[in-house]
């Protein structure tokens, strides 16, 4: 979708701090970070939501969330981090493509929010 921001992003079409990709995901630097560390891990097909995903996505989805957990060892967050994945502007997303939150640096709170 050309009029999606993370699509941009995956295609290079933006500039982002990118940490991680391979021919399914890219995952970035958030560009208004919640945390000291503060990455999103997208899939590059676009999707938007958890609510759209299909049968078909689950792979991709398990993927996605294993790649944030190995990344965040390797950021250095063994201590503990938080992953988040919103959904719905209700839910507070903001960019309708399906993207994790991976937060650490810090202490988190609960109830978030």
């Amino acid at each position: 979708m050309s009029d999606c921001i993370f699509c941009r992003i995956a295609g290079h079409d933006l500039p982002a701090d990118v940490i991680f990709e391979d021919e399914d995901i890219v995952a970035f630097r958030d560009s208004n970070p919640q945390a000291p560390v503060h990455v999103l891990f997208i899939p590059r097909r676009h999707i938007s939501g958890i609510g759209e995903m299909e049968s078909e996505d689950q792979l991709l989805m398990g993927k996605l969330l294993y790649t944030a957990t190995r990344q965040a060892k390797a950021l250095g967050l063994g201590e503990g981090y938080r992953v988040v994945i919103n959904n719905g502007r209700k839910g507070g997303q903001h960019v309708f493509h399906i993207h994790l939150h991976l937060l650490g640096g810090r202490n988190m709170g609960w109830p978030p929010g």
